[in-house]
């Protein structure tokens, strides 16, 4: 039976990348998405994968999408948290909807993704969920309360459920990206991406599938004896 991997996210940017190599390594692939119905077609298109339309940061949502991709695809081995929006400003001038609009779709989807397939995957004693942080959960940015809190939070979840999950053998890790060309990096000011460059050792930003390598080999069995794990991609910028 083909295992089935779900990614959050999964039709743009770093979820597009790493949807495309679960495929490759042989899952069918659930990529879910929140709005943009382009993306979703062609990744359709692009891959000959399933495209699954979601609200991830509301527990009706999740749930639903869950048992209709196991009723169209089968049982859920890999769930991949990538799902994430930015709405960047400084604390003291940041609204109540920009906190709790970043927090819910960055960290309380990942609980309520997690959550929706943890059962499943304890009752057939195998699993992976990999979370898809930040270094700037790690390290902190201005203007990035928000978006900072909710990535740490990831990294916290991941240690609390790989301790609850690793005698069930399902790991739990997390990924923390650095500054990766994508659309929503793309946005950033020029000047100041120009900047953010240069502090990186590598001087370069990273490319989406540079991350989706290191999720497809958390996904696989080379990587059982990995668990509660943070794993940094950021061209040295900062070292953990």
């Amino acid at each position: 039976m083909t295992s089935v991997a779900i990614v959050t996210g999964g039709t743009r940017g770093i979820g597009l990348e790493i949807s495309k190599a679960l495929a490759a390594d042989g899952f069918q692939v659930a990529a879910i998405y929140h709005g943009n119905e382009g993306a979703a077609k062609a990744f359709k298109e692009e891959t000959g994968q399933a495209a699954f339309k979601a609200d991830v940061s509301k527990a009706e949502d999740c749930a639903a999408v869950v048992e209709k991709i196991e009723k169209k695809l089968g049982p859920v081995t890999v769930l991949v948290n990538n799902a994430g929006i930015t709405r960047d400003g400084m604390l003291h001038k940041m609204s109540d909807e920009d906190w709790h609009s970043v927090i819910e779709t960055n960290l309380t989807s990942c609980f309520l993704m997690t959550r929706a397939v943890i059962k499943g995957m304890r009752d057939r004693a195998y699993g992976r969920v990999i979370n898809i942080s930040s270094i700037n959960a790690q390290k902190g940015q201005l203007g990035q309360a928000n978006y900072s809190a909710a990535k740490a939070g990831m990294i916290g979840f991941t240690k609390a459920l790989a301790l609850e999950s690793a005698r069930k053998n399902i790991t739990v890790n997390a990924v923390c990206p650095g500054y990766i060309k994508t659309d929503m990096t793309a946005a950033i000011d020029s000047a100041v991406l120009e900047s953010i460059i240069k502090q990186i050792p590598a001087g370069r930003m990273g490319k989406p599938s540079e991350i989706a390598g290191i999720v497809s080999f958390l996904a696989s069995d080379k990587a059982s004896f990995i668990n509660g794990a943070t794993i940094s991609a950021n061209g040295g910028q900062y070292m953990a």
